[in-house]
């Protein structure tokens, strides 16, 4: 199985099904503390030292999906924020979700 950072997002068209349960658990242990909110998205909450530090890693991830062209909902505050995938088009989750939150999650560990 090739490892969630490793591949490329790709565009729906909006006749996909959203993953089922079964599917999104599998996918779900493959990244790191993410949340499961109704079978219809994945969220987490980032923590930093200070506004500046969030601002940056939120940029940072700003940079990744315009890349891959999967864009979360943006939720921030002064020293964390949160991000919620999911794939508008279908109305839940696709393995596009999967992909942007194992790679918004290797954005903490690679340096700026």
């Amino acid at each position: 199985m090739i490892e969630l950072t490793q591949k490329k997002c790709k565009p729906c068209e909006g006749y996909e099904k959203p993953m089922e349960a079964e599917d999104i658990k599998k996918y779900i242990s493959q990244v790191n503390d993410w949340e499961v909110v109704e079978n219809r998205k994945i969220k987490k909450e980032f923590r930093f030292k200070d506004f500046q530090e969030t601002m940056n890693f939120v940029n940072r991830v700003a940079e990744l999906s315009e890349s891959e062209n999967h864009h979360p909902n943006i939720y921030i505050f002064y020293n964390r924020v949160r991000f919620e995938l999911s794939t508008h088009v279908i109305h839940g989750l696709s393995e596009n979700d999967f992909i942007m939150a194992a790679k918004i999650d290797e954005l903490i560990v690679l340096p700026s």
